[in-house]
């Protein structure tokens, strides 16, 4: 089960991690409703290393790169997030992107979705290594939401 942490508190894990010589793997998003893509995913993210930081956005920041959203609130994506068994950490972000946060965290490994492209992947720069793993075609927290509606 992993920890939610503030930034500050992630930079002293993160330090203590890289002490142990740790393989740190970050990835971020906004989590809003977890499906069998986020499951599928974030379990192969975790396969690429020691550790897994999420990155994950603020209702602030969901808000302003998705109108109309969130659906839940960041302290209960948060709490979901942290109870998944391949998760470390999670840390909330308000930034619209994490490149901040990458910059701080300076991950082995980042990763995103499959329906993201390599070279467009916000802190492949900063990553020894960057991953886009396999996207599940169709199943995304948008058409659950349009599903949803119809009903």
């Amino acid at each position: 089960m992993g920890i939610i942490l503030d930034k500050k508190g992630l930079l002293e894990e993160i330090k203590r991690l890289k002490a142990k010589n740790k393989r740190i793997v970050f990835t971020n998003g906004c989590f809003d409703i977890i499906h069998v893509g986020h499951i599928r995913y974030l379990k192969e993210a975790k396969k690429l290393g020691d550790v897994l930081i999420i990155g994950m956005n603020s209702d602030v920041s969901v808000s302003r790169i998705k109108p109309g959203r969130p659906v839940n609130f960041e302290q209960h994506r948060a709490e979901v997030l942290s109870s998944l068994e391949m998760v470390d950490y999670v840390v909330v972000f308000d930034e619209d992107t994490p490149y901040e946060l990458i910059k701080t965290i300076k991950p082995d490994v980042l990763v995103k979705g499959g329906d993201w492209e390599k070279k467009d992947i916000i802190g492949s720069d900063i990553a020894r290594e960057t991953h886009s793993l396999p996207y599940l075609e169709g199943i995304s927290t948008t058409a659950i939401i349009e599903k949803i509606k119809k009903l």
